[in-house]
């Protein structure tokens, strides 16, 4: 295998330190960047990371003086605006840097909630129902958009803003929470029909050939009756509340015949619909008579050790090492294509 020299772009505040001894990392902010640089290191890279806020200058004089073969792309947003996470790989590609994860039309398509459900509509992949509730702009809820919903921010991730209250079930509390989020995300609302069921997170690993991993399930075992199954921010980032009622995530057990395989199927379609590349993880839920909708498309998902997807790699026989050296592989082998199944 050869040696790499690999440029790990991150947030400023979370450059990873060189060891962690004597401290417990599993809490750091900076664990996923912890962990993929020690791997890349223990597979015989040499890894430079760099944190990156508004200086892009700095990025540029690191590629001159340092020649990286790539850079490890850990950057959620570019001056602290998410949707601009496309805007760096398209700057990584003017430089002719390599880099890892998702190309930037990918991510711009699948950055959009609302795009992203009107393409797979398109191409006729079950999505719920929905509208776009823009910023100062009465809520007007069409007839065919039947309660409960939930609301969402139409373009941030991480469960930014869904609480147990984003499911409503009458106009008055659509309106309220609709503002919730223009005020306090400062974003558009994506409404959206919801659909009881169970939650499935599916990795999908590739550029042309793909690889989709086993359906990871989201799992609330002291859920209190009535509340509704939801990925909220508590239940993805609050330890306590996790600990509480018992949240855990693994593999997808006792599927209907043949959702496994529609699983598999529609997932190597969405990914090439909406031109993603490196890796992603795709969001359904299965409803009480086993059908299968998307939830959103999310490019370069989480990537800490232990976590979902790294699990799910894990599970399908790919460890956490081959895991990021199939990525790295995948960065230095993508070239634009734009190919639909």
């Amino acid at each position: 295998m050869k040696k790499l020299r690999v440029l790990l772009l991150t947030a400023e505040d979370l450059v990873p330190p060189e060891n962690c001894q004597g401290t417990d990392y599993t809490k750091a902010p900076w664990k996923t960047e912890y962990d993929v640089q020690v791997t890349l290191r223990n597979l015989g890279h040499e890894v430079r990371a760099l944190g990156v806020c508004r200086d892009l200058d700095a990025i540029e004089q690191v590629y001159r003086s340092w020649q990286p073969h790539i850079a490890f792309n850990m950057l959620e947003d570019v001056y602290g605006v998410i949707p601009y996470d496309h805007n760096m790989v398209a700057f990584l590609e003017l430089l002719g840097l390599a880099y890892t994860g998702c190309n930037p039309l990918g991510m711009l398509l699948s950055r959009d909630k609302a795009l992203t459900k009107e393409l797979m509509t398109h191409h006729r992949i079950r999505v719920p129902t929905f509208i776009v509730c823009r910023q100062d702009r009465r809520v007007r809820r069409p007839k065919r958009l039947r309660f409960p919903l939930i609301v969402k921010s139409l373009i941030e991730d991480a469960s930014s803003g869904i609480s147990q209250r984003s499911v409503v079930s009458d106009d008055e509390s659509l309106a309220e929470r609709v503002t919730f989020i223009h005020q306090r995300l400062g974003s558009d609302a994506i409404v959206e029909q919801f659909i009881p069921g169970r939650e499935f997170y599916v990795g999908v690993v590739g550029n042309q050939r793909l690889d989709v991993l086993p359906p990871w399930e989201l799992i609330i075992e002291d859920k209190p009756e009535g509340m509704p199954l939801l990925a909220t921010r508590k239940v993805k980032w609050d330890m306590a509340y996790q600990k509480k009622l018992k949240v855990t995530t693994r593999s997808a057990q006792d599927l209907p015949d043949g959702v496994a395989a529609h699983i598999n199927r529609i997932s190597r379609r969405i990914y090439r619909i909406l031109n993603l590349s490196g890796y992603a993880r795709l969001d359904f839920r299965l409803d009480e008579d086993g059908k299968v909708y998307l939830l959103e498309a999310n490019a370069n998902p989480q990537l800490a050790y232990g976590e979902d997807f790294a699990e799910s790699a894990e599970h399908a026989g790919m460890s956490y090492p081959r895991l990021i050296q199939r990525i790295v592989n995948l960065g230095l082998r993508w070239k634009y294509t734009h190919e639909i199944a």
